[in-house]
């Protein structure tokens, strides 16, 4: 049901190209996850996902607790269904969400209490919980509940959070009721070197189909996050997929398969069209420029999403200027397909090992 087969590997990296196959379908890995946090990736539907090529996406299992509820998804028939989306699917467990509700969130060993931000009401998740809801809802892949330590934090904060994360982990693998959902332990520790190795030993203790590396993307800058990857991905096995969650620029994405990283996600992509920027070959652009105003070029010269060949920079401009969804759509759908692009072309460069190459002409360019 669930198998992870390397096809080649780098010779002048760790980077590394796979197939993950899944109930709903194989995943080509080095790969980009869209975030479709309430069970829809924002300002996109299904057609305009298909058209960027995403072949897997995720769901956020704390907003679907709190709004529709799990047990509402379950009745449709499971998070594919309720979606009408057939291939992969990927749910984070809320102990990301949970964390960045600071001043709203209680943690201890059994779990977290919360308030909604929205409307005050409170609510507890803890490992159980979370399995429940994941089980519920019937994501092909399924995260363990953790504990995020912030940036910056102090070594026993860290040491603190890696280790419950630890403890709710076994409570995660007993929890889980599924076969058909395979679940990922995260490796915490924050910046420090010998609780990223301990916790990357422990979790690869633990028999699972994949692993990802968490706590990075919190605010630390590129150099300290390139060096925790770097530095964690050795101590996880070799023949299982390794996830880098919340990283999602594509200077970032091609760092971690540099470092052997096989899967991403980030609400990035959507999130930064709706405020007007884009992704190109040469760098991000931003569309309420004025040099845009009488650009009647496509959003990339090199790209040939739905966007790009279809309408102008001056086109979306005056979308945008004029407050129109449809500039967002176009902007997304050209994000979230230059980053899917971006990792088909990366694999390519890998199975023809030329990846280092590949890596150094798209860097240097993205820094223009």
């Amino acid at each position: 049901m669930f198998n992870f087969e390397l096809k080649k590997k780098c010779s002048d990296s760790k980077a590394r190209a796979g197939i993950f196959e899944t109930p709903h379908g194989m995943i080509q890995t080095p790969v980009f996850m869209p975030v479709g946090t309430n069970s829809a990736v924002k300002m996109m539907t299904n057609d305009h996902l298909e058209n960027t090529g995403a072949q897997i996406i995720l769901g956020n299992s704390y907003h679907l607790f709190l709004r529709p509820g799990h047990k509402l998804i379950e009745k449709a028939g499971g998070l594919h269904k309720w979606m009408n989306w057939n291939k992969p699917i990927l749910t984070d467990s809320g102990g990301f969400q949970v964390f960045s509700l600071a001043d709203l969130r209680k943690i201890n060993d059994e779990g977290v209490n919360f308030k909604d931000p929205t409307d005050g009401t409170s609510y507890f998740i803890n490992p159980e919980i979370s399995m429940e809801i994941q089980n519920s809802v019937g994501a092909d892949i399924i995260m363990a509940f953790d504990e995020c330590a912030p940036y910056p934090c102090e070594y026993d904060q860290a040491k603190e959070a890696m280790e419950r994360t630890h403890r709710w982990l076994y409570r995660c693998f007993d929890a889980h009721k599924r076969a058909d959902q395979a679940l990922f332990p995260i490796v915490q520790g924050s910046v420090y070197e010998d609780l990223r190795e301990e916790s990357a030993k422990v979790i690869s203790s633990a028999k699972a189909y994949g692993y990802a590396i968490g706590g990075v993307s919190v605010g630390e800058p590129t150099e300290i996050k390139n060096k925790i990857v770097e530095f964690t991905v050795p101590f996880l096995p070799e023949d299982k997929p390794r996830y880098l969650m919340g990283v999602g620029t594509p200077e970032d994405l091609l760092d971690g398969v540099y470092r052997g990283i096989d899967m991403f996600d980030c609400v990035m992509p959507t999130r930064i069209a709706r405020h007007g920027s884009f992704f190109t070959s040469q760098g991000r652009g931003n569309i309420k420029i004025k040099r845009f105003e009488e650009d009647f070029s496509p959003l990339d010269e090199n790209c040939d999403c739905y966007a790009c060949k279809n309408h102008s920079k001056a086109y979306i401009r005056h979308l945008f200027r004029q407050k129109e969804a449809t500039a967002s759509i176009l902007m997304s759908i050209h994000n979230i397909e230059f980053l899917v692009n971006l990792m088909n072309q990366t694999r390519q460069a890998i199975i023809e090992d030329r990846f280092k190459s590949f890596y150094d002409n798209k860097m240097k360019s993205f820094q223009k």
